[in-house]
């Protein structure tokens, strides 16, 4: 009687043994892992999904923070990474090359902005040039994203102090400073927009890109102080700020110059082949790059690298996508 109670589920794990090669054909996808800032969460959220229905057989897994954190992440933690793209290219020629990395590719930029909301703190008064007397006052709370973790935080600060020099305005850089509480840090830039919504800020430090995404209000500033023209580079290096280095206890120190976003690919990337074709997809003019136009944010046509040498050394397929400054 036991064998025959037997014979069913011994057949049963026979048919079970055969069954895993086709009952679940999404686990045979070949992931891609990308580590970027907070500010391409958008953009590349839309990219991931165009991406994937041209190639099925491509999981693209994100992981968004600032962009330091994100190197952080590679150089401290040691978690597995394919592509890094960062809001400030720096940020990989400063921490990932040349042990993680081994070339940088340029591809968008951006413009600081002032967020707010309708019930913001003298909303009524804001303009381009009161906005300095509104943050200094008391009880106007206001915020930016952490300089060690995330450019847009020590963008935020250069702003400030590119303001003093282009309002002629002694000693404004450290009366906001003074006027701003140190829970007002966030780890990340979007993290403000949930404080900005919810009242707990009344006016945060963003990239235009991010206003226009979460269609969030924003007061535009000059080009002389919103990091947006390369042509300014030699008045914006006037701005210095000083952030965490490679190893604990080691400051770099940052000067000005304007926004412009980098991706590289990881040296030891586990899955190399995937991840090149994804950025082959990323860096076309007809592809991710027209989507990051269209969310607000301007792309470099052709994406750029600093000299032939890089071109030499790219990948074949990503040779196409990019131009030399020299």
């Amino acid at each position: 009687m036991k064998k025959i109670i037997r014979l069913p589920a011994l057949l049963a794990l026979a048919l079970l043994w055969l069954l895993p090669v086709t009952a679940n054909p999404a686990a045979a996808r070949e992931k891609v892992i990308i580590f970027h800032a907070g500010s391409l969460s958008v953009p590349l959220a839309a990219m991931e999904k165009v991406f994937e229905a041209q190639n099925p057989g491509i999981d693209i897994q994100r992981e968004g923070s600032g962009s330091r954190k994100c190197a952080r992440k590679i150089i401290d933690l040691g978690k597995e990474c394919d592509i890094m793209a960062s809001a400030d290219f720096s940020v990989i020629d400063n921490l990932l090359i040349p042990k993680f990395a081994t070339w940088n590719i340029r591809f968008a930029t951006n413009q600081m902005v002032l967020c707010y909301s309708d019930e913001s703190a003298y909303v009524k008064e804001l303009n381009s040039e009161s906005w300095t007397d509104i943050l200094a006052r008391k009880g106007v709370e206001w915020g930016h994203s952490d300089p060690n973790l995330d450019p847009c935080g020590y963008r935020s600060l250069m702003v400030l102090q590119l303001a003093e020099k282009a309002f002629k305005k002694p000693g404004l850089n450290q009366r906001l400073l003074a006027n701003r509480p140190l829970r007002n840090i966030r780890p990340k830039e979007v993290e403000l927009i949930a404080m900005l919504e919810n009242g707990a800020l009344d006016y945060a430090w963003e990239y235009r890109s991010i206003a226009v995404q979460h269609k969030i209000k924003f007061l535009s500033l000059p080009a002389k102080i919103n990091l947006s023209n390369y042509a300014l580079d030699p008045f914006y290096r006037q701005a210095v700020v000083e952030v965490s280095g490679k190893k604990p206890g080691e400051k770099i120190t940052l000067r000005g110059k304007s926004i412009t976003y980098g991706v590289t690919l990881i040296k030891d990337a586990p899955h190399r082949a995937a991840a090149l074709k994804f950025l082959d997809y990323m860096l076309a003019p007809e592809g991710g790059l027209a989507i990051l136009k269209s969310m607000g944010q301007p792309p470099i046509v052709p994406a750029r690298v600093a000299d032939e040498k890089v071109i030499a050394i790219l990948p074949k397929v990503l040779k196409k996508r990019v131009a030399a400054d020299k």
